[in-house]
């Protein structure tokens, strides 16, 4: 078992960001390089589960804090200008593919806000990357429309404005072991700005309008009984898009953190076989 490693990126503005690694066994041949997105007030290292499946497959394996998250400088739950999450992410993953070999497969792999990241940045830039893994994607936030009007209020007159962003522990997985670490959990943090609000539901949106022409190879992992963000979103996604590119797998009964849920082996195993099918 590998352990992992901790390095700092500096963003193009000067702030720090926390990266986390996961390199392979000493001689074990590398197959690709996944790289991680983790989602809202959480960080890179909660995935060190999900890390240690992918080196044993073969797979080294990046994360990073975002921006306002885990041990990553920024304002917790806001965002100095609408692109700068989906800015850092291309920055890091640019600075990542430039230390790998030309034929070293890059697969994104992102959950929640971060898969709504990695769907956004792919739709916009094809080529970044070979594969892309959405794990409960943000495509539809399931707001009410009074919601989607105070939004629209406070988008223009406060948009720093952080109020808690409605995670409520017990909906992200059925295992109480989670819940409880997720609760005590220092780096997690519960806010959230109207600026981060309407970046997501604007990236939502233009994603979506390009699900049609999706041409990286793709899958999607939806949660079904999924309370944090609407699965409606991700089946939109999967209508519009062309089947023979995006493969979709639907976890009837599961909730939110699909790789943290108290029967996990379907998941893991679905990531695995498209895996091997793909790299």
């Amino acid at each position: 078992m590998s352990d992992s490693t901790l390095t700092t990126f500096v963003a193009l503005d000067g702030d720090n960001l926390v990266l986390q690694d996961w390199p392979l066994e000493d001689g074990q041949p590398l197959r690709g390089m996944v790289f991680l997105v983790h989602g809202l007030g959480e960080y890179a290292w909660r995935y060190d589960a999900l890390a240690q499946r992918l080196n044993h497959w073969g797979f080294v394996v990046r994360g990073y804090d975002q921006y306002g998250h885990g041990e990553s400088g920024g304002v917790r739950g806001g965002l100095p200008s609408d692109t700068r999450l989906l800015d850092d992410l291309a920055d890091v993953l640019e600075s990542t593919r430039a230390r790998l070999t030309p034929n070293t497969p890059l697969i994104l792999l992102g959950h929640s806000l971060g898969g709504l990241l990695a769907a956004r940045l792919v739709a916009s830039n094809p080529g970044c990357v070979q594969g892309l893994v959405l794990s409960s994607p943000a495509f539809d936030l399931g707001l009410s429309g009074f919601q989607k009007i105070l939004l629209a209020v406070l988008s223009r007159i406060a948009p720093d404005w952080r109020l808690g962003n409605g995670i409520n522990p017990t909906l992200i997985s059925h295992d109480p072991e989670v819940v409880a670490a997720y609760r005590a959990d220092k780096l997690i943090h519960r806010r959230i700005s109207a600026r981060v609000v309407r970046f997501m539901l604007e990236a939502a949106r233009a994603t979506l309008a390009q699900a049609p022409q999706w041409r990286v190879p793709t899958l999607l992992m939806v949660a079904g009984a999924d309370r944090i963000v609407s699965p409606a979103g991700s089946q939109a996604f999967a209508a519009a898009a062309p089947s023979a590119v995006v493969s979709t797998q639907v976890f009837d009964g599961l909730y939110h953190e699909l790789f943290n849920e108290l029967d996990a082996e379907p998941v893991f195993k679905c990531l695995q076989q498209w895996l091997d099918a793909s790299f």
